[in-house]
């Protein structure tokens, strides 16, 4: 039987028309996009398949090498900023004006963790401004009645809108950012239920307590980075993850990483809010709280989270706050009169470019395997070419003919 028959034969959409084609691993490649081809005709979009994919695309620790340079490029920022202020006002970094600082540094600290909390889930929310403000008129109307009364039901009722919020992502698998921003612009309607600034009842006092919330702050930040370079905590908190299909549903496992990170950011954003008002010494104005929304979104992502979520560094969070921190101390002191709104929007153009560091640098190196067959000739030919031959002659030789006459046993001997 000879080989060149049908059966032996590939199917003619599979040869490649092109002898260049077998150049270089250029077959391999074209074999490896028609196998893909036929996985995405089969319609594997279901829950198993699509986490399959996700584990897969993520086999690997990510390369922290991104993070922890740029992160020493946030710490250089900060003690610049820290320095300008030290110039402009020593008395900025001594106490009672260093209590000040640090009490709204872990106000703008808690925002940031939970918008990268949500953001390395996939379910960025959007609600995280709007609410801090409600808490703030919350404390600042009730705050005459105690620090209890006062603050519970602010958080009951935002964790209870984030469980609602988290069953809403989950039911109807939409997406994060879209089901957070409604529950954003629900929040601004009580929010501008007032008419004129609201005066702050209460007499509690977060500048007791500033060296502890702040370094409540770094503790939790320095932590939730170092264990999400864990990779199945990783891979777990960030299911959401886009890939593949983003409308595919990814079942029940997804469950927990997206309550449990709407519950926290929104109660981070209730304790920022309450720490903003008790601080204040003037009214609190009512408006939207989506400035604070961009600047936790962008400080998240310029700490070195992406924008795309699971990915994400150590000290990032800790050196970003700090240094905007500072700023908004030394622009207030220099009265630079720059809007909450445009240091949202640099922060947040700033986060968008990191993110694409992140995601450029920061992928797993791809597995070693068996080395790939290559068309290039080991030592240099004139005459050696990997294209295939123009022409193909299946006759053969025509073979000798019989020799008994010859030899020494021939007749002719």
């Amino acid at each position: 039987m000879a080989y060149d028959e049908a059966t032996y034969r590939r199917p003619a959409e599979e040869q490649p028309s092109d002898p260049a084609a077998y150049r270089a691993n250029t077959l391999a490649a074209a074999e490896q996009r028609r196998r893909a081809e036929q996985l995405d005709d089969q319609g594997d979009t279901t829950t198993t398949d699509v986490l399959r994919r996700v584990d897969a695309d993520e086999d690997g620790r990510d390369r922290l090498g991104i993070h922890l340079g740029w992160e020493v490029v946030l710490l250089v920022a900060a003690v610049a900023i820290g320095y300008m202020l030290w110039r402009a006002d020593s008395e900025a970094l001594q106490r009672p004006g260093l209590d000040n600082l640090l009490v709204t540094g872990a106000a703008i600290g808690l925002l940031t963790l939970g918008a990268g909390l949500t953001l390395r889930a996939g379910v960025p929310n959007l609600a995280l401004g709007p609410i801090a403000l409600a808490a703030a008129l919350q404390y600042a109307e009730q705050g005459d009645q105690g620090l209890v009364k006062a603050v519970v039901p602010a958080l009951v009722i935002a964790a209870a809108g984030a469980v609602l919020i988290a069953l809403l992502i989950l039911v109807l698998h939409v997406p994060g950012w879209a089901a957070t921003l409604a529950a954003g612009l629900g929040v601004i309607v009580y929010d501008q239920l007032r008419v004129t600034p609201v005066v702050v009842q209460g007499d509690y006092d977060p500048t007791e307590q500033a060296f502890f919330l702040f370094g409540g702050f770094a503790l939790l930040a320095v932590l939730g980075g170092a264990l999400g370079t864990v990779g199945p905590v990783r891979r777990w908190l960030g299911r959401l993850r886009p890939a593949g299909d983003p409308a595919a549903r990814r079942g029940a496992v997804v469950a927990v990483p997206v309550i449990g990170t709407l519950v926290i950011s929104s109660v981070f954003a209730v304790a920022a809010g309450v720490l903003f008002a008790a601080q204040s010494s003037t009214p609190i104005v009512p408006g939207t709280g989506l400035e604070w929304t961009g600047i936790a979104l962008g400080l998240a992502m310029l700490a070195g989270t992406s924008a795309y979520g699971r990915r994400g560094g150590i000290f990032g969070t800790l050196f970003a706050v700090s240094a905007l921190t500072l700023f908004l101390d030394y622009q207030a002191r220099e009265k630079f009169d720059i809007a909450l709104f445009a240091i949202a929007a640099a922060v947040f153009g700033g986060g968008l470019i990191v993110t694409r560091l992140v995601e450029t640098y920061g992928k797993p190196l791809p597995a070693a395997g068996e080395p790939e067959w290559n068309a290039a000739p080991a030592t240099t030919s004139a005459n050696w070419s990997p294209d295939l031959p123009e022409t193909w002659s299946t006759t053969t030789s025509t073979g000798r003919t019989d020799r008994w006459d010859a030899g020494p046993w021939g007749t002719t001997r």
